[in-house]
């Protein structure tokens, strides 16, 4: 075959495959349709399409009246798209010089941001924009600009009731008090809406896209008032300050339900930013911290005493020269009482009278009634990191162990254990239950859960709580406590003052105050405990923890209506004076309202000038009260026969003026009121009158 052949062949073969390329192609699209669409349309769909999910709003926390502690504040984050049609450089330059005087932060900034982005279409460039800022930079209307919204968690008040409240994390989560405690109901579910995706990424809204809207969280109501929380607050730092004291911790509660009414520490922190205060600031002192509670505790040795029958209030104890050797170690008294009752010993807080009693119960029985009383156990209250405290079984005793724990020693218990033990005395011997949620609510306001209040046990007999109640008052009204006491308000409570242990070991001079007590004492709606570490201008509980609990309890009393009223002045208001009513008959209606208003009287007429008073009522000379209607009947100048009146009284204007209406000429002698007239009243009324006036 020839050359020119050849080629001709291998041409038309080249040809013959370059043909067939087109129908394999056609060949294997058909197949691909045929064999293969419905999965490839299906994976196509699926890649279009873009779950987002819609976040779910974290539930508000509201004070007993509803007032917002806690809330959602919409914030924004600022991101830009750099490749957006329209974002030029010049577009830029505006953008990022009008973010730096909204937000302080240099242009460079910005433009560094943008530079450095990993991303070629997405950086952000602020976080945390206001609705105002974001309404500010929409109004700027430049491309690329994209605003996403998410939802802050602020607390209006700031530090107010910080410790009760916690605070959340970045994530939305709570991190501390009933944010974290109560978080799965704050919560809420996220909900989802489905969207479509171009081929740049852009997310669209999907026509008939499924959505699924979010459960938003559970609103909460404590049992705090945000009024008596503010004065809490306020008088346990000025007692802090004042007492020089390193940290004070207070807590009141409702002794009949258990309910929460304020919690305080002392230093405290912003729940707005948590980072910004140290560990120790946000440490809830008055279920995590365990103190000893020293004198306090002499109320579960008196319950047991009385209860079991080894000691009467009235039996009289030697307390010798104020001290007492128990188990080879020395107890002494802050004074030497000699011989005193055992009521007297809880008055003055004798640690040897006490002591002296204890010695007559058995080990397990002053163990067994500190457990009743809560001691050495959770109070279960529904806020986070709650402590047991400490109470040793009665095989761990060691020989000076049932004299020490009888005045508070050689036990450990967190402030709330001990306030909810003088609750069971103030309730007649109920141990109940601390907690701050009264009620859980959705977001339209409907009641999910509401507490229902409960005793744990009866710790003790009413009758005990009966005998002992007078004496408690007594340890305010002429004992330890009298700082604690309130003009017309019956208080009962205990003063405490313990060693503080540092590392297992007493530390010299350090001392923890308080004191508990719970006002009206005879029928008692609120149980208060107030601690104080380390106070430098006095030791004792009864100095520096009784006045703040006495400074609070003054400034809510006008928050219980009960308490109000029974604080009111008794004494009847004085009554109304009275006077006798001038008689104005025949004067102008003018100078005639002018002396009755002169008088404390009140004048009833529509009429004015130029009318004459022909009549009034009451009549002349009646004695009345002050602010009595007088009305006054008027009739024409020339209805009256003109007489003489009494001016006496009323200034030069007045009676100058009087005078005048009927034409009578006035000599005057003197400036002011006048003394001194002439003709004398009731005579005829003569063409000149004298008047002397001063």
């Amino acid at each position: 075959m020839e050359a020119r052949d050849q080629m001709l062949v291998r041409m038309y073969l080249v040809l013959a495959l370059l043909a067939a390329v087109p129908l394999a192609i056609a060949g294997q699209m058909l197949r691909i349709q045929l064999g293969e669409g419905e999965m490839l349309r299906a994976q196509g769909q699926r890649q279009i399409r873009a779950v987002v999910p819609i976040p779910a709003m974290r539930g508000e926390i509201l004070d007993r009246t509803g007032r917002a502690l806690a809330v959602n504040v919409a914030r924004y984050d600022l991101a830009l798209d750099p490749e957006e049609e329209g974002f030029t450089e010049a577009r830029a330059r505006v953008l990022y010089e009008r973010l730096a005087r909204l937000t302080g932060q240099p242009a460079a900034y910005f433009r560094q941001r943008v530079a450095r982005r990993k991303s070629p279409r997405y950086v952000v460039l602020w976080r945390g924009l206001s609705e105002a800022q974001k309404t500010e930079i929409e109004h700027w209307d430049i491309p690329g600009v994209i605003l996403e919204p998410h939802f802050s968690r602020y607390y209006p008040y700031g530090s107010l009731a910080a410790h009760v409240l916690g605070y959340v994390g970045t994530d939305g989560r709570g991190l501390a008090g009933v944010e974290l405690q109560y978080d799965r109901y704050l919560q809420g579910h996220p909900g989802r809406r489905v969207v479509q995706r171009d081929r740049r990424g852009v997310l669209k809204p999907m026509v008939g896209g499924e959505v699924v809207e979010p459960e938003h969280g559970q609103t909460l109501v404590l049992t705090i008032d945000l009024i008596r929380q503010t004065i809490l607050e306020e008088e346990l730092q000025r007692g802090v300050w004042e007492a020089g004291a390193n940290w004070g911790t207070a807590i009141a509660m409702d002794p009949r339900t258990g309910a929460v009414l304020a919690l305080a520490n002392v230093p405290d922190f912003d729940p707005n930013q948590p980072t910004a205060a140290s560990e120790e600031a946000r440490r809830n002192r008055a279920i995590t911290d365990r103190l000893e509670p020293g004198s306090t505790f002499k109320l579960v040795t008196a319950v047991a005493a009385l209860e079991q029958g080894v000691a009467s209030l009235d039996e009289v104890i030697d307390t010798g020269a104020g001290w007492a050797v128990f188990g080879g170690r020395m107890m002494r008294d802050v004074h030497a009482y000699g011989r005193i009752s055992f009521a007297e010993a809880l008055v003055v807080s004798s640690n040897v009278g006490i002591a002296k009693v204890a010695t007559r119960l058995k080990r397990g029985v002053l163990y067994q009634y500190a457990r009743n009383l809560g001691f050495g156990q959770p109070t279960w209250i529904d806020l986070p990191g709650e402590v047991t405290g400490t109470l040793k079984r009665p095989a761990q005793w060691s020989g000076t162990t049932l004299t020490s724990m009888s005045i508070g020693y050689e036990v450990d218990a967190t402030p709330l254990q001990v306030l909810t033990a003088y609750c069971a005395l103030a309730n007649g011997g109920l141990l109940v239950q601390p907690y701050v949620v009264a009620e859980r609510r959705t977001l339209t306001g409907e009641v999910v859960w509401r507490m229902r209040p409960d005793s744990i046990r009866r710790a003790f007999r009413r009758e005990t709580a009966q005998q002992l109640l007078p004496v408690f008052e007594r340890v305010v009204n002429e004992g330890t406590g009298k700082a604690a006491h309130i003009e017309g308000l019956p208080v009962a409570g205990k003063t405490g003052t313990a060693f503080k242990a540092v590392g297992g070991r007493y530390q010299s001079g350090a001392y923890r105050a308080s004191f508990v007590g719970f006002f009206p004492a005879d029928d008692p709606l609120v149980a208060l405990i107030v601690v104080l570490d380390e106070p430098k201008r006095s030791i004792y509980g009864g100095q520096v923890a009784a006045p703040i609990f006495r400074r609070v309890a003054e400034r809510w009393i006008g928050t219980f209506p009960k308490i109000a009223e029974r604080m009111a002045l008794t004494q009847e208001l004085p009554k109304r004076p009275v006077r006798p009513v001038p008689s104005v008959i025949g004067q102008p209606m003018a100078v005639a309202a002018t002396r009755l208003w002169a008088e404390g009287l009140e004048v009833s007429t529509s009429a004015m000038d130029p009318l004459l008073v022909a009549r009034q009522r009451p009549a002349p000379a009646d004695s009345v009260p002050l602010r009595t209607d007088v009305r006054l009947e008027l009739a024409a100048l020339d209805s009256l026969a003109p007489k003489m009146p009494n001016l006496i009284g009323l200034s030069a204007r007045q009676a100058v003026y009087w005078l005048q209406t009927y034409g009578t000429r006035v000599r005057l002698e003197g400036h002011g009121r006048v003394v001194a007239q002439w003709p004398t009243p009731g005579a005829a009324l003569p063409a000149e009158a004298y008047l002397r006036c001063q």
